[in-house]
């Protein structure tokens, strides 16, 4: 399962062009395992200004399995993530941030991302990202 974070998912419903759009867009026309984060989901969606926009975007997420990243368990391992990286220096901005990369983390998914605080996961912490 690959999961899509905001920072493509915003670049990708604006119509720019970056790496990370593209790997989306072929990864959405080739039907791959693709998921999004429920307060992902919040995140993309609120930030739409027209209405028309907003229910274009809902269905293309809606065609999507949607994955609960809060909770206790994943809740306790995003603070243990978080401690151990500030301990080393590196401070993740993002709340949903570090939960996303807990939970892909704990279950072994990928993140396709454009968001510079997921290297540190990667390179800190073990968060799989997609690169293809």
């Amino acid at each position: 399962m690959i999961l899509v974070d905001s920072s493509v998912w915003i670049d990708f419903f604006n119509g720019r062009t970056t790496r990370q759009t593209d790997q989306l867009a072929w990864l959405l026309e080739d039907m791959a395992p693709l998921a999004v984060a429920d307060l992902v989901l919040f995140e993309v969606l609120r930030g739409f200004r027209h209405e028309r926009d907003h229910l274009a975007a809902r269905k293309t997420l809606a065609e999507l399995t949607t994955v609960d990243i809060g909770g206790e368990h994943n809740a306790l391992q995003a603070v243990q993530h978080d401690r151990l990286l500030r301990a080393m220096g590196y401070t993740i901005r993002s709340l949903i941030d570090i939960l996303q990369a807990s939970y892909c983390i704990e279950h072994g998914h990928a993140l396709l991302h454009d968001d510079a605080d997921f290297d540190v996961m990667e390179d800190l912490r073990g968060l799989k990202v997609w690169r293809h």
